[in-house]
């Protein structure tokens, strides 16, 4: 995926609990650390795995899509605007996100961390 435009990003303090959040990074990433509640679709996987967003993600509502620092987010949020949905890099990724205090749990619901 390559594009030139910019891409439409919110920081990571700008988030309410409530907003729906897609998390591209890879499998053992996620393992480790997450935010709870989001949708976990690895971008290598993105594509092939479009409908899982189009099912999960509410009507009409904000894609906020996240990873690690916000390259691969931004990639992903890029073919998401060019697809037509609201989507929105989350800048920083969940490096900031667990640097300002958001909780971060693994699979099995426990304290996680961000590889």
């Amino acid at each position: 995926m390559n594009f030139g435009s910019a891409v439409p990003t919110v920081e990571v303090t700008d988030l309410k609990d409530d907003d729906f959040l897609l998390d591209v990074r890879e499998d053992d990433e996620w393992q480790a650390g997450h935010a709870e509640g989001a949708l976990h679709i690895p971008i290598s996987e993105f594509v092939a795995r479009y409908g899982e967003l189009t099912e999960a993600a509410p009507q009409d509502a904000r894609v906020h899509v996240i990873c690690r620092s916000g390259a691969r987010s931004a990639q992903v949020a890029m073919y998401l605007v060019q697809q037509g949905v609201d989507a929105v890099n989350v800048d920083g990724g969940m490096q900031v996100w667990a640097a300002v205090g958001r909780p971060v749990v693994n699979d099995e619901g426990q304290s996680g961390y961000v590889l």
